[in-house]
């Protein structure tokens, strides 16, 4: 599996790198959009959807509104969407404190969690639409964010392997430590360092920069317990298998979907 999971990883981050870099704004948006998409069929199913018809029409009119934020040329458009994602991913957080919160199958249950995609996936992409097309150097800020949460991934899988003990949230994910979670925050934070003296950010906007990174990891640990938790409610192990080793979409970009609005206002607010 390890290996399997690496060669994945070899083969996907430079692809990723090479599409933030180098390929056409609009392109690279409709890419995002193909992904987050398919992530989110994945989550349709999840939640208990059956029929295609259902999942389907879940997928478009999602669609249609990323449509409407890639269009958009007032970066005012997409803050209030950004915004309402940063506000989900608290209220995210307090769902997972309360394990059993719309865990059975249900009408009520299934809209919460049908409205809760939306918020999962439509303000991930209103950020990449806002770091990677409205930021001076907005596709090495892509990147940047990219190498935090690769960073945070790696350094949280070796740190736990070599120092995991206590479980980080045993009931929703066994194989999360807090060692691992320290890993990443610690690997997270020299990248973010770097970064920030990359971009020759003065010594008060670096600090700032820097913690922010490090909120961004930690609310990029609470996208991927949630999603662990609607796998642990669907009683499913993986969101899917488009991705050898890591699943399915939804399993590879939970993570991301959680740092890119903390990150993109997070960057906004602090004026870098």
């Amino acid at each position: 599996m390890l290996k399997t999971r690496l060669l994945t990883a070899l083969i996907l981050a430079p692809l990723g790198i090479l599409g933030v870099l180098f390929l056409p704004t609009n392109w690279f948006q409709l890419l995002v959009a193909i992904l987050f998409l398919l992530a989110l069929w994945e989550w349709s199913r999840l939640i208990g959807y059956r029929r295609y018809a259902t999942r389907a029409a879940m997928v478009v009119l999602n669609f249609f509104a990323m449509a409407f934020l890639a269009r958009v040329e007032q970066v005012g458009w997409l803050i209030p969407v950004i915004a309402l994602g940063v506000v989900w991913w608290v209220a995210a957080f307090a769902w997972l404190m309360n394990f059993h919160f719309a865990e059975n199958p249900g009408k009520t249950n299934k809209l919460i969690k049908t409205v809760a995609g939306t918020l999962i996936v439509l303000p991930a992409f209103a950020s990449v639409v806002y770091l990677h097309a409205h930021l001076t150097d907005g596709r090495l800020w892509t990147l940047a964010l990219l190498g935090l949460i690769w960073a945070a991934d790696i350094c949280a899988y070796f740190a736990g392997r070599r120092f995991g003990t206590t479980r980080l949230a045993p009931t929703i994910s066994p194989g999360k430590t807090r060692a691992g979670l320290w890993g990443a925050l610690l690997g997270s934070g020299l990248v973010a360092l770097v970064a920030g003296v990359f971009f020759d950010l003065p010594a008060l906007s670096l600090a700032g920069f820097v913690l922010l990174c490090l909120v961004t990891v930690l609310f990029s640990v609470i996208g991927d317990l949630f999603e662990s938790l609607i796998k642990r409610h669907s009683k499913s192990k993986d969101s899917g298998s488009v991705f050898p080793g890591h699943g399915g979409a939804f399993d590879r970009f939970d993570s991301l979907f959680a740092a890119l609005p903390i990150f993109a206002l997070g960057k906004l607010w602090l004026g870098i």
